[in-house]
């Protein structure tokens, strides 16, 4: 066995650069697009400034990952995809006008990741796009994404208040479940996606912040309580960028409403007894139960304070992410990001949550990267060290004061 791990990163963001989106487009849509793409003005620095092609450079994102110690890659969305006003993450649901153009948009961002996870076999799954306003072109696009390789899984969009959406414990969602169910892709849902618009006051930011991982949650709870898991037993989901350390407390909650109203169903004569009418029979097994079977976190630069929780959340559950190329990701101190968050940690639970559990989920294959993690990853020794004093420039959460019980 090797010493070094093989480190996989379950939440990284990639995408075309704008006028490279083009040849992906239906040519229908190449003269709208150049009206679009001539009068769009980005509104990221990120994507503007020398080091943007982190997202679409294959040859330099490749050299960097290796050097962080990281071998192979789950791909989340980050640039523009035509007709958006924003990055898609994020972007509000379309109008009724702009339906059908965003449509072309996220389809020509499936084909271009799908050429960009092709330029290295094996070592990156690209998470594809839909949207949720018709799904049965959703459905079509899931298959057609699954057969271009994207083994990444589907991003699911968020359904904030005011969206105008049906909620996601809604049937109507059901034949996107079945597909993913039947082609063994991964539900993702990224944080970011589901909060509502804030507005432009000044404190809207600090708002959007603490909110906005509970609007992504929300997608736990819609699919458990609308039986999507007892109606799909083997859909996945995987929650990822939301935190970890929520996970105990809120199964907890859920399992205790679970079992009140099921109870309360069962006496006719009390005015609980509407809220658990048809709750039973529609959900099935209690809240934590469907999360060992069925769900998954994408624990994104975890933090000190939640690993001592791995136990009650799952070591089997729990993948790593270091969000590259994003600021708040681990880049390029991966390697001390890992000695920071994971002191102690038994050698199996640490290979498993750095890579054995992605493997699994997203169907990496070992045997091809572990001869790479062998010249590249960090070593047994290595992350054995636990980090007394995080880098000065460092600017990943994980080392921020507060992310730890440590006191400096």
């Amino acid at each position: 066995m090797s010493d070094r791990y093989t480190v996989i990163s379950a939440d990284c963001h990639a995408g075309a650069d704008l006028l490279d989106y083009k040849p992906y487009l239906e040519k229908r849509y190449h003269d709208d697009f150049d009206l679009w793409a001539a009068t769009y003005v980005n509104p990221y620095e990120d994507l503007l400034a020398d080091a943007a092609d982190r997202n679409w450079n294959s040859e330099r994102r490749l050299a960097e990952l290796e050097a962080d110690g990281i071998v192979a890659e789950v791909i989340f969305p980050n640039t523009i995809p035509p007709f958006f006003p924003s990055g898609s993450l994020m972007a509000p649901p379309p109008t009724a006008e702009d339906f059908e153009r965003r449509w072309a948009g996220l389809r020509a961002h499936n084909r271009w990741l799908a050429d960009f996870c092709a330029a290295t076999p094996g070592r990156r799954a690209g998470v594809f796009q839909i949207l949720l306003g018709d799904v049965e072109q959703a459905v079509k696009e899931i298959r057609r994404a699954a057969a271009a390789g994207l083994k990444g899984g589907l991003m699911l969009p968020g359904t904030p208040p005011g969206s105008g959406l049906p909620e996601l414990y809604s049937r109507t969602y059901d034949p996107i479940w079945a597909a993913c169910a039947e082609l063994g892709l991964p539900v993702n849902h990224h944080a970011g996606s589901a909060s509502p618009p804030l507005g432009e006051e000044p404190a809207a930011r600090a708002v959007f912040m603490v909110e906005t991982t509970w609007f992504s949650h929300r997608a736990l709870w819609h699919l458990v309580f609308g039986g999507a898991f007892r109606r799909h037993p083997d859909l996945r989901l995987v929650l990822t960028e939301q935190g970890s350390g929520w996970i105990p407390g809120v199964l907890g909650m859920l399992d205790y409403y679970h079992g009140r109203l099921v109870a309360a169903a069962t006496k006719a004569d009390t005015a609980e007894a509407k809220f658990g009418a048809g709750l039973a029979d529609g959900m099935g097994a209690p809240p934590s139960r469907v999360w060992r079977d069925n769900c998954f976190v994408g624990a994104s630069f975890m933090r000190p304070h939640e690993v001592p929780l791995r136990d009650r959340i799952g070591v089997d559950k729990i993948m790593w992410g270091s969000d590259y190329p994003h600021d708040e990701g681990t880049h390029p101190y991966t390697r001390e990001a890992l000695r920071f968050a994971y002191p102690g940690v038994p050698r199996d639970e640490l290979a498993a949550m750095l890579g054995g559990n992605a493997a699994r989920v997203y169907g990496f294959d070992l045997a091809l990267l572990d001869p790479i993690a062998a010249k590249v990853g960090p070593t047994a020794a290595e992350l054995a060290e636990p980090l007394t004093k995080p880098p000065a420039d460092a600017t990943s959460p994980v080392f921020a004061r507060g992310a730890s019980v440590r006191v400096w």
